[in-house]
């Protein structure tokens, strides 16, 4: 029989007052309090709580405090990722972000959702969705990506967007709910690798 850790990351429902996950999420916010009580000096420091936090990080990672999410284990970051400040990450399930993805202040990721029955709700039950956001993305504050959402290489997502739907690559993209706005000239010689987390 799964243990309800293995039903989360399998995107069933489960309980989410097991005994080891609230020993996760606990640990987590351990990890993440540590992490915002940090000084701007402190960048090895930072380093090293963020590689303790999550489940990889790229070179040259940028995360303003405050920052807060569930696991941290399922976040995967590839090189040069920035998060402004306040961002939260429900890491539920897997979220994998590319290399050269910025995101503005006050961006909320949510893989976590909850069942449309009232019963399944009342007695605890949940599930996730895993989300990814590939390389060179650009996120505008205060956008909220929701459960199972995958966004395309190099695009845009404008400040202040809902984005319920996937979004396609070299696109920018706004409004509520998130819709292509127009397409954009794919660039042809970015430098480097596109890495995703």
């Amino acid at each position: 029989m799964a243990t309800e850790k293995e039903k989360m990351l399998a995107g069933e429902l489960y309980d989410s007052t097991d005994p080891q996950l609230v020993a996760e999420r606990r640990h987590a916010r351990d990890l993440t309090r540590a992490f915002n009580n940090t000084a701007a000096g402190e960048g090895p420091q930072r380093k090293q709580i963020l590689s303790e936090l999550f489940g990889s990080v790229g070179k040259h990672v940028m995360i303003e405090p405050p920052f807060y999410c569930d696991y941290g284990y399922n976040i995967h970051l590839g090189d040069n990722v920035f998060f402004n400040f306040n961002c939260v990450v429900l890491d539920v399930m897997r979220v994998k972000i590319g290399s050269n993805t910025m995101f503005g202040p006050n961006v909320q990721i949510y893989t976590a959702t909850h069942p449309l029955d009232a019963a399944e709700r009342r007695i605890g039950l949940e599930f996730a969705k895993a989300i990814e956001i590939g390389c060179d993305v650009w996120v505008g504050g205060s956008v909220v990506i929701a459960p199972g959402v995958n966004i395309g290489d190099r695009s845009v997502i404008g400040a202040g967007s809902v984005v319920v739907k996937d979004i396609p690559a070299d696109v920018f993209a706004a409004g509520n709910p998130c819709r292509v706005i127009r397409y954009l000239q794919p660039p042809t010689d970015l430098p480097g690798e596109c890495n995703v987390g």
